[in-house]
């Protein structure tokens, strides 16, 4: 019985791995940042029935770097500099909010169409707009869930233009810079960077 379960999880494992695995090349090669949307395509392409099978979205991340690491090194790495330059500038812009760079900017794994993912932090996210006002940059306003433990976070966003590419900014208070924040309850804390990490990480790109 025991053989059998390890066979089960092992079985389990390789499903996980393979569809990782289909969902980072159809993000690379589809231009999708939607990881939703690429295991699920994954999924059917797979013929997966069973959905709670699927990776995590930390999985799909390693095998889409791995990926393109493989078959696009050149463009990525050269289009990786181009984003962290931006969200660099961006950065330099809202100092007074201790921006910090998350998402896959700042793993390694943006595409040719990722958005720039940045978290401000401040008690007022009136103090932002009005940033934004007086500076005349056009932006959208949404709303993104991210968790503290169980407890969900309801995030105010800003969505700007840069020149074609997307820079989400999401405003969040000086106590939860402290906290690991996730994308999903079981997920892994977000990795964030701080203004002078990502100049470090410009010099190496």
């Amino acid at each position: 019985m025991k053989g059998r379960g390890r066979n089960h999880q092992r079985a389990q494992n390789n499903e996980r791995s393979r569809i990782a695995h289909l969902a980072a090349r159809i993000m690379a090669e589809d231009s999708i940042e939607d990881y939703g949307l690429a295991k699920r395509k994954a999924a059917r392409q797979a013929g997966l029935a069973d959905m709670r099978q699927l990776p995590g979205n930390d999985e799909i991340e390693e095998a889409l770097r791995a990926y393109r690491q493989i078959y696009h090194a050149d463009e990525q790495r050269e289009r990786l500099r181009e984003l962290r330059a931006t969200a660099l500038r961006a950065m330099r812009e809202f100092a007074a909010f201790n921006p910090h760079l998350t998402g896959s900017v700042l793993s390694g794994s943006a595409g040719k169409y990722a958005s720039i993912n940045l978290q401000v932090f401040t008690d007022n996210t009136k103090v932002v707009e009005m940033f934004l006002m007086d500076r005349r940059i056009e932006y959208r306003v949404s709303e993104s869930m991210l968790y503290c433990g169980s407890e969900r976070l309801h995030v105010p966003v800003f969505t700007l233009d840069d020149d074609g590419v997307e820079i989400e900014v999401a405003v969040l208070t000086p106590m939860e810079l402290r906290a690991p924040l996730k994308t999903s309850p079981e997920g892994k804390a977000i990795d964030r960077a701080k203004l002078s990490t990502v100049e470090e990480l410009l010099a190496a790109t």
